[in-house]
């Protein structure tokens, strides 16, 4: 950067200096984001530590020292200055490949360019079970690009579905790995309250859901399907079958057209199907909203294990969903997903040439920078709240918009 910039002073978060007595090497403070080391893994000369744990994090003995970081990639020059002892610490948590150096008294003595190569990497997903899902693959592309040594810590419910198809990576339930192993560690999910863009280098209102998880890795935006390993004794029906899901964890998310799923499950039984529906709960909802399973579907409901949901949509002619987990677990098996959904984009999911959106209505305010998500109000509609138009982006789509749809679909019995 020129002159006429000051240079960040990294750490708006970096720790003050610590008192040596207290330990045989600086302790890093506790901080907002995901657990991390409070001894920095890597060692240095003259009693530096570093890693990649929380950002980019040196820890410095007492004494007079200058301390650089930088960007590799562009170049930009993140902060230099001058401690006393103490913890300089990133303000940026997504990927960036550093550089770090650390000068005693104007001679260089410690220099270190970011390279995961053979060394262990821990990436953090959600609970959310879609989005582990949709960002699987990047973890992925991550471990190749990097050749590090990857351990995913997810929803356990999740791991038999991909610990066979990935047996070099290390797969683990969420808060059970020993932080202090690891080079670095990064937290992969959506941030919904990131206004410095600390944590996602931009909003993730303003690109596919699954885009962020390449966003936060350094990875080029790519939609890939992960690989999937699980037992499959065949088809669980011999009649030809389509799977839906109608529940989501907010209201929004579900489809509010009062009599569109009664209607479209008799359009596909007159059609020759028989219709599953795989919830996990037959009646969802807060007090007095509630969705129920629609009529004349057969009850598969249940909080049963993914590797037999996957095995229901794998043989499934077709799955009619809305945009929540089982959707992206229907797209993971490669089953034509009829999706549902007027409250996002239709880029905010994986491409699927059957999305049903209405452009009439209000529609996508999850892609909206505009609109903030409250994860406590299950009745969450930012902008028609409380009055007749609440929930219009669902409600608005008809019976006969998803029946068309359905009839795109290559090899529909109801087109015979």
């Amino acid at each position: 950067m020129d002159g006429s910039f000051p240079l960040p002073r990294i750490a708006d978060n970096a720790s003050p200096a610590l008192d040596p007595a207290a330990s045989p090497h600086p302790k890093v403070p506790a901080t907002v984001g995901p657990e991390v080391p409070q001894i920095l893994t890597q060692e240095g000369p003259r009693g530096i530590r570093f890693d990649f744990n929380d950002g980019a994090r040196i820890a410095l003995p007492p004494g007079q020292w200058r301390v650089r970081l930088r960007d590799l990639d562009t170049a930009n020059v993140l902060f230099d200055g001058p401690s006393e002892g103490g913890v300089v610490a990133s303000t940026k948590h997504w990927f960036i490949r550093f550089e770090m150096e650390v000068w005693e008294h104007g001679v260089s003595i410690f220099r270190h360019e970011y390279d995961a190569r053979d060394k262990p990497v821990l990436l953090r997903f959600d609970r959310a079970i879609g989005d582990t899902i949709a960002w699987f693959s990047y973890a992925v592309q991550f471990q190749e690009r990097h050749g590090c040594r990857m351990t995913c810590e997810m929803v356990p419910s999740l791991i038999p579905l991909f610990q066979g198809a990935y047996p070099h990576i290390t797969l683990v339930p969420l808060g059970t790995p020993d932080p202090d192993q690891f080079y670095a560690t990064y937290k992969v999910m959506v941030f919904f309250n990131d206004v410095k863009n600390d944590w996602q280098p931009y909003d993730y209102r303003a690109d596919a859901l699954h885009h962020m998880a390449g966003a936060i890795l350094g990875l080029p935006r790519r939609e890939a399907r992960p690989r999937l390993a699980y037992d499959d004794p065949g088809r669980p029906l011999l009649e030809p079958y389509v799977c839906i899901a109608v529940q989501g964890s907010a209201q929004l998310k579900k489809w509010n057209n009062p009599t569109g799923w009664d209607d479209v499950v008799g359009f596909l039984k007159a059609s020759g199907y028989r219709v599953i529906c795989i919830d996990r709960n037959a009646v969802d909802g807060r007090e007095h909203v509630l969705t129920s399973m629609p009529r004349g579907a057969e009850d598969q409901t249940g909080d049963k294990p993914f590797p037999e949901r996957a095995r229901w949509l794998k043989h499934a002619e077709f799955f009619v969903c809305v945009s929540s987990g089982l959707s992206w677990l229907g797209w993971a098996v490669g089953t034509p997903v009829v999706l549902i959904s007027g409250f996002t984009h239709p880029h905010n999911e994986f491409h699927t040439p059957y999305r049903v959106i209405n452009w009439h209505s209000c529609n996508s305010c999850w892609n909206d920078v505009r609109c903030h998500f409250s994860r406590t109000d299950f009745l969450w509609c930012p902008r028609q709240k409380d009055t007749p138009r609440m929930f219009e982006c669902s409600r608005l789509i008809t019976a006969e918009q998803v029946k068309g749809r359905i009839r795109q679909i290559p090899g529909f019995l109801g087109n015979q």
